[in-house]
């Protein structure tokens, strides 16, 4: 899935690039070919190589897996393949590219985390499979290891391509900045409620100060429908002193349930 330029207007260099290392190249087909990631690969601002592990494996098998040591059950991915495919993938750029380990247990991926990968050059993000990955590979690569959620997935091709999807839509060029700005997660709040026409669907009105006009009224209107929101379903995100104690008296009306 390399990057080929199609027209004068397209960058030599891009701002960003991700190198991924997987077994099964193909799932990355359709979430990387379609809309804005489509079209940020075909400007040259985000170019996206897809490597497949097996090209490194030592035998005419391919073999890129293993009993675990120790005992139990399924398969363990081994670290020569996977080492000697990001070695030889990045080269002498090894030591300023980010090495991201797709992995159930790995500190969570975040809207925080997306903002500090936008600011590199380089990424290179290593689908785990099976039981997981060789722990030899994390450290001889010096990797940090990184889960989308709390839960297990059957490998981390989809964990890579939301990253792929989260950093990239934060780099300058691939969407208006506006869209950005006011965002969910951006100040640890989830986002207002968003309304298009029709103005009344199945006798529900859209809120009326949004047809008001008064820029300042729904500006207020929107925090505090955002802290509402943040209180009904991601109270975690709440940062309850730095708020203004009408926001604050807001939100706890919300947590006990007795906003209207």
């Amino acid at each position: 899935m390399d990057f080929v330029p199609d027209s004068a207007t397209d960058l030599t260099v891009p701002v960003i690039q991700f190198d991924v290392f997987t077994l099964f190249p193909g799932i990355f087909t359709g979430p990387l070919d379609e809309s804005i990631l489509r079209r940020a690969q075909d400007r040259g601002i985000v170019l996206v190589n897809i490597h497949d592990i097996r090209d490194w494996a030592p035998d005419r098998h391919r073999t890129v897996d293993d009993t675990t040591y120790g005992g139990g059950a399924g398969m363990v991915m081994m670290a020569p393949p996977i080492v000697a495919a990001v070695e030889e993938t990045i080269g002498s750029a090894l030591t300023t590219t980010r090495i991201m380990m797709m992995s159930a247990g790995g500190k969570l991926f975040n809207q925080s985390l997306a903002e500090d990968l936008a600011t590199s050059q380089r990424v290179a993000l290593v689908c785990g499979r099976y039981e997981g990955i060789d722990d030899r590979a994390v450290q001889i690569l010096g990797a940090e290891e990184v889960s989308i959620g709390d839960f297990v997935l059957t490998g981390g091709e989809l964990a890579a391509a939301v990253i792929i999807d989260a950093v990239s839509r934060l780099i300058p060029g691939v969407i208006d900045a506006a869209s950005i700005s006011e965002e969910s997660h951006r100040e640890r709040r989830v986002e207002y409620p968003q309304y298009t026409r029709p103005p009344v669907f199945r006798d529900r009105e859209v809120p009326p100060i949004l047809l008001s006009g008064h820029h300042g009224e729904i500006a207020r209107w929107r925090r505090d429908q955002s802290l509402r929101r943040t209180a009904r379903f991601r109270p975690d995100l709440l940062d309850i002193a730095a708020l203004s104690p009408a926001e604050r008296e807001l939100v706890q009306r919300e947590l006990a349930g007795t906003d209207d």
